[in-house]
């Protein structure tokens, strides 16, 4: 039994399972680790951190917003101790935490796991990699294709500047306490794509406005919000926002920013 007991309202779900933790751990392509650095969200009691520890990882830090556990961390490991920061991820300005690029890693909470990968997206530039543990629709979801029912916002988006993997799934027996939900444990690569071939904070608002009516065409979708739609003639916004791909997504982008130029 664990000495404590996990914080529903953090989301606490603690890793216990050793071979899990190996897996997750493998999966980070650390080919240059001398110029590395590796953030771990949400140590936990450190079982994932353990196996890292052992990987000669130049420069490891770890969040974990739960000040009792951090504390017990900052003992268990003192040679990290200034390298442990007791933060809320999303709160945390990680151009503050390093300014090499970085490979995140962890167990994400389940009730913050969205929001974690939307900062790591608006990050994209420094986070080259990440290796975690989401709830397994949350996976689904990332890995998705157009036309198929997972396919959505986060698919599209990240999508866009990550290529993801999804590796293998988890049971909830691997956990204290167990969730009520499977997990599964992806990768995300950072790809070329450095500038899209498109306004990108528009690209943003097309993609969510198109999937928040997503039983509407493209065009009813978003003439709330760019009434111009109503007089383009482009074959895409006949089409609802689970049938584009992302390059569609782009091209549409781009041909609305010339109609809105005029």
């Amino acid at each position: 039994m664990l000495p404590f007991k996990a914080n529903k309202a953090l989301g606490q779900h603690f890793l216990q399972d050793r071979a899990t933790a190996q897996e997750i751990v493998a999966a980070l392509t650390l080919d240059d680790a001398a110029s590395r650095t590796v953030l771990e969200i949400g140590p936990g009691t450190g079982v994932l951190t353990d196996v890292l520890v052992k990987q000669n990882i130049p420069t490891l830090y770890l969040v974990e917003v739960d000040a009792a556990l951090a504390a017990q961390l900052r003992q268990r490991y003192p040679a990290l101790h200034d390298r442990i920061i007791t933060a809320d991820f999303l709160q945390l300005p990680l151009a503050k935490v390093a300014s090499t690029p970085m490979h995140i890693i962890g167990n994400f909470p389940y009730n913050i796991s969205s929001p974690i990968l939307f900062k790591i997206l608006a990050h994209r530039q420094q986070v080259r990699e990440v290796v975690c543990m989401v709830q397994q629709e949350v996976a689904e979801r990332l890995v998705a294709v157009p036309r198929s029912k997972a396919y959505g916002i986060p698919s599209v988006l990240l999508q866009a500047f990550y290529d993801i993997a999804y590796l293998f799934s988890v049971g909830p027996q691997v956990f204290v306490p167990p969730p009520k939900v499977h997990s599964a444990v992806i990768r995300l690569q950072r790809n070329q794509v450095t500038q899209l071939a498109c306004d990108e904070a528009l690209f943003f608002k097309v993609v969510k406005a198109g999937f928040q009516q997503r039983r509407k065409t493209l065009r009813n979708a978003l003439k709330g919000l760019f009434p111009v739609v109503r007089q383009m003639a482009c074959p895409w916004l006949g089409q609802r926002a689970e049938e584009l791909s992302g390059e569609e997504f782009v091209a549409l982008t781009k041909m609305l920013d010339a109609y809105l130029d005029h």
